[in-house]
């Protein structure tokens, strides 16, 4: 999915059509098509971020798509079908004690994202490309969470996309700060509500609890794979 399709389709559509889209997976009605509609659109969010480190959302619903994405991306590794004994001798804990944690950290951020979020959203992207060990992306995403400064949503109009578009100005790119930074600082005047509007809606059914995860790895587990090599 093209980057610039997603961040147009943002910024045009209506709140009715995108809390439509959200809630009942678009005009489809199989449930697997709605939830592939659903990761496609939070992918296409966290591209948009990973090539911006902007971003003009609510913190809450973005930590939930953040979540979202960390739970399917760890899922993709081979140790999520392991034994408890291998996990614990691959990773020094369980697979489950290793998702908790890792959503545990991103959850502590109660104001904002951190000022990482950029380099997270890399991450999450193309998780299995990066690190092909499992130890070394949790090493990797623990490090990118482990931070105390915050980024504030952008104030600036959500871009319409173009090709090859010309570097930010130096003004204009998040800079740490003691609590909070903002990104994109130049004043603006319009509705920010009207911003990517598809990210305000509910998107309760795109999130992942713990209990439904540890259902997901149980049936897993019922039919371990041997161990991969190192």
């Amino acid at each position: 999915m093209e980057v610039s399709a997603v961040n147009e389709n943002s910024c045009t559509s209506t709140d009715h059509e995108q809390e439509h889209v959200l809630n009942h997976g678009g005009t489809d009605s199989n449930p697997e098509t709605a939830q592939e509609e659903e990761e496609e659109q939070i992918r296409g969010i966290l591209q948009f971020i990973s090539s911006t480190g902007k971003f003009w959302h609510s913190w809450d619903k973005l930590k939930r798509m953040l979540s979202f994405q960390l739970k399917l991306v760890l899922l993709e590794y081979p140790e999520a079908k392991m034994t408890t004994e291998q996990q614990n001798a691959s990773l020094g804990e369980t697979y489950l004690e290793l998702v908790t944690r890792l959503d545990e950290e991103l959850h502590c951020f109660t104001e904002g994202p951190p000022f990482t979020l950029q380099r997270i959203c890399e991450i999450l992207l193309a998780a299995r490309s990066i690190y092909p060990n499992l130890s070394k992306l949790a090493f990797a995403l623990e490090k990118n969470l482990l931070v105390t400064s915050t980024l504030t949503a952008s104030t600036k109009p959500c871009p319409q996309m173009m090709p090859d578009p010309e570097p930010e100005k130096a003004n204009d790119e998040p800079q740490p700060q003691s609590n909070s930074i903002q990104n994109g600082t130049e004043p603006v005047a319009g509705d920010r509500d009207e911003i990517m509007t598809e990210v305000e809606a509910d998107i309760d059914d795109m999130t992942i609890d713990m209990d439904a995860f540890q259902e997901m790895v149980g049936s897993s587990e019922a039919n371990p794979t041997p161990a991969e090599n190192s």
